[in-house]
C-alpha cells in the first residue's frame, strides 16, 4: 500500500513526506508541478516510491490505475499564492483537481486529509470554522473556501462519507524547506534574509488602528502542522474541518524580537528588547503598500475548539520557541 503526498515538493508536503520518512514509511508517491524545478531540494533527503507530475497522477487515477493500492491521500498541493490574479488558474488548480480527487477518494473509500486555509475567514474577527465567519479577501481564499463548502455537504450526508474526509485550515505556517515560496515564503523566512543581508528587519508601520508592526497573526511551525497531519492518519474515525494554528496571536514584532535575537545568538550576542532593537536601527518601519490595503488580514488567532474536542492535546510551539529552531536550521550551512 501506498500512501500519497500532493505537493509533495513544496513547503507543507516536503516536510510531511519527511515526517512519514522518520516513522518508517517510505513507500510514498510524491505529486508535484516542477515547472519551478527548484523545488526539488526539497525532497533530496527524504526516500519516496516514486514521482508522478501532479497533471499525470491524475490520469492515472481517474484511469483506476490505483484500485486498491492506496492507503491514503495528503492533498498539499495548491497555488498559494494570495495576491494571484488568474482566477481560472486558482479555480482549477485550487478547487476543480481537488474536487477530482475528493470523488475517487470517496468512491475508493481511501482517507483524503487535504490543506484548507485561514484565508477561507478573510478579515474577520473570529477565526472558527462556522460559515458566518468566512469572508475570504480573494481568489486564493475563495477556491479554498469553496472546496471546503463541498466537503461539508459531503460530510453532512447521511451514508455518503465512508472513509475519513478532514480539512487543515492552516494559519500562518514557517519553517525549514519555503525557500524556493518566494514572496509567498513566511515572513520568519524573510526577516532571516533581510537581517543576513541588510542587518536589519523590516516591519510594516500600523494600519486599520494598529500600532507599528502591532499587526498579530497566529504564527505556526511546520513541524507542529506535519504532527497534526500524522495524529489524524493515526485516527481514521475522525473528520471535520479543523484550524491548525496556535491558538495564540502574536505580533510582528514579536516575531521579528525573536529572529533578530536567534541571529544575534549565533554570533554570541545577547538578546535585546525591541525598544532597544528599534533604537539601535535592527528593526525599521516602513509604510504600509498601498496594494494591500483591502486585503490584509491584520489578526488572525485560531479557535482550536474542535481539535483539542477531537482529541488533539499536543502543545504548539510560541514563536520564540519556533523561530529560533527555525534560524538554526537556515543557519546550519553558513
Amino acid at each position: 500500500m501506498y500512501t500519497i503526498v500532493t505537493g509533495a515538493a513544496g513547503f507543507i508536503g516536503s516536510n510531511l513526506v519527511k515526517a512519514l520518512n522518520e516513522r518508517g514509511s517510505n513507500r510514498i508517491i510524491a505529486v508535484d508541478n516542477l515547472t519551478r524545478a527548484d523545488k526539488f531540494v526539497n525532497l533530496v533527503d527524504c526516500e519516496i516510491a516514486d514521482y508522478l507530475d501532479k497533471d499525470e497522477f491524475l490520469e492515472h487515477l481517474l484511469a483506476d490505475d490505483f484500485d486498491d493500492d492506496i492507503e491514503a491521500v495528503f492533498h498539499q498541493g495548491a497555488c498559494s499564492d494570495t495576491l494571484g490574479a488568474d482566477g481560472r488558474y486558482m479555480m482549477a488548480n485550487n478547487y476543480r483537481y481537488s474536487l477530482a480527487l475528493l470523488d475517487w477518494c470517496l468512491d475508493q473509500e481511501v482517507p483524503l486529509l487535504y490543506a484548507s486555509s485561514a484565508a477561507t475567514y478573510g478579515g474577520g474577527g473570529v477565526f472558527r470554522e462556522e460559515r458566518p465567519y468566512e469572508a475570504p479577501l480573494n481568489v486564493y481564499g475563495y477556491s479554498k473556501f469553496l472546496f471546503d463548502q463541498v466537503v461539508r455537504r459531503r460530510l453532512a450526508t447521511a451514508g455518503a462519507v465512508n472513509s475519513q474526509l478532514v480539512g487543515f485550515r492552516y494559519f500562518n505556517v514557517y519553517g525549514p524547506r519555503e525557500a524556493h515560496k518566494g514572496r509567498m515564503a513566511s515572513v520568519a523566512f524573510h526577516h532571516f534574509q533581510q537581517f543576513r543581508s541588510q542587518g536589519k528587519v523590516k516591519l510594516f508601520e500600523g494600519c486599520k488602528g494598529y500600532a507599528n508592526g502591532e499587526q498579530k497573526r497566529d504564527f505556526v511551525y511546520v513541524g507542529d502542522v506535519t504532527r497534526v497531519n500524522l495524529h489524524f492518519l493515526d485516527h481514521p474515525e475522525k473528520s471535520g474541518l479543523f484550524n491548525v494554528g496556535t491558538g495564540r496571536a502574536q505580533s510582528f514584532n514579536e516575531l521579528a524580537v525573536a529572529g533578530v535575537n536567534a541571529c544575534r545568538a549565533l554570533a554570541g550576542e545577547g538578546a535585546r528588547s525591541l525598544a532597544e532593537l528599534v533604537d539601535q536601527g535592527l528593526i525599521e518601519y516602513i509604510p504600509f503598500p498601498e496594494d494591500l490595503r483591502g486585503k490584509y488580514q491584520s489578526y488572525t488567532e485560531a479557535d482550536l475548539s474542535k481539535l483539542r474536542k477531537v482529541g488533539y492535546d499536543a502543545p504548539f510551539a510560541s514563536v520564540e520557541e519556533g523561530v529560533t529552531q527555525y534560524v538554526q536550521w537556515l543557519s546550519r550551512d553558513l
